[in-house]
């Protein structure tokens, strides 16, 4: 039995973290910190375990074996590495951190420390994406040429904890960056992981067209990223990521093959659909991917949980993680100077 602390008790930590790790035979809800005090003894008491004063505590408590952070994205690397110096298995929210000197000292902590991290890059460990990923490496596609990825929905107002114009969410301070850190990163892992390639250059224009906090001005973050990434071995795509589609979410990738489309979560009722260049049509019906008002078993927490049981290093480790990372920071470089940005590659 593996004793957990959350650290960060929002809306994260509520619907996905906390009830699943609850479900998990191996592992013991022991501990919670957060800035807002009765949240933490509230859920100390639906869950078991108990409130800690501080997030320092909490760490000193050597009955604790592992954590998942789940606080404000300014915070994940601080965190982070007082975690894994303390002796804890880390399990961390994305967005890694918010500068690329942090991701790397998050890394370079899990490496000094011989403690496991994992990053919460959970679109990896759908089955859809899982299957494209094995269509893709079998050579189904033939050789990928071109690609778009997409996740957009309505913004986080009603997502956050604290739910409206004055979520952490729009605050610089906290958040750093918009669309790109909360919906973004996925896709630019995912993209990643599906093509067995890295992104080598970035082209992009991540920006704030519409969404106002509670003072009425545009918020201090970005609430579009669209992005042109070149991969390693030459395709070329789009990854876009929206706090404004007001309407469906869309959380959907095609990829475009010399042998064929795969269309993943681009249709309702199939989570896969190949088209071969013959015409011929392959469906795939395997599950509905989650969305902020479908919450499903996110498997992060499985995962996590068989690193510690195993002893077993994680597939999400932070280390995968960095390169992804490296293309989110040349994107924002990209934007900021009007210019493509090689991306490096260590």
């Amino acid at each position: 039995m593996f004793n957990i602390g959350i650290i960060g008790c929002g809306k994260i930590a509520q619907v996905r973290h906390i009830p699943e790790y609850a479900a998990h035979p191996a592992a013991r809800l022991a501990g919670y910190y957060d800035l807002n005090q009765e949240r933490a003894q509230a859920l100390a008491s639906q869950w078991g375990g108990r409130a800690y004063p501080t997030w320092e505590a909490l760490l000193a408590d050597p009955a604790i074996d592992a954590v998942s952070i789940c606080a404000a994205n300014t915070a994940h690397a601080e965190l982070t590495i007082a975690a894994l110096r303390a002796g804890k298995h880390v399990l961390c929210e994305k967005p890694m951190a918010t500068t690329l000197a942090d991701c790397e000292a998050m890394a370079a902590a899990a490496r000094e420390s011989g403690r496991f991290l994992m990053i919460g890059q959970n679109q990896r460990l759908t089955k859809a994406h899982q299957k494209a990923r094995q269509l893709v490496a079998d050579g189904v596609l033939g050789d990928i040429l071109t690609f778009r990825t997409t996740f957009g929905h309505g913004g986080p107002e009603t997502w956050s904890v604290d739910p409206g114009k004055n979520t952490w969410f729009f605050d610089k301070s906290k958040a750093a960056m918009g669309a790109m850190a909360d919906l973004g990163i996925h896709k630019t892992d995912l993209i990643q992981y599906l093509l067995g390639q890295t992104v080598v250059e970035a082209t992009a224009k991540v920006t704030t067209l519409d969404k106002r906090g509670a003072d009425g001005q545009l918020i201090g973050v970005d609430d579009n990223a669209i992005c042109i990434y070149r991969m390693s071995g030459g395709a070329i795509g789009t990854m876009t990521a929206s706090w404004t589609y007001y309407g469906a979410e869309d959380n959907s990738t095609v990829l475009y093959g010399t042998k064929g489309i795969l269309r993943i979560y681009d249709d309702p009722a199939y989570s896969l659909k190949l088209i071969t260049a013959g015409g011929e049509k392959v469906l795939y019906e395997l599950e509905a991917i989650q969305t902020n008002d479908n919450q499903t078993a996110s498997g992060v927490i499985d995962c996590f949980m068989d690193c510690l049981t195993g002893n077993t290093p994680p597939a999400i480790s932070g280390e995968s993680v960095l390169t992804a990372m490296r293309a989110v920071f040349a994107c924002l470089e990209s934007s900021r100077t009007g210019r493509a940005v090689a991306v490096a590659q260590n």
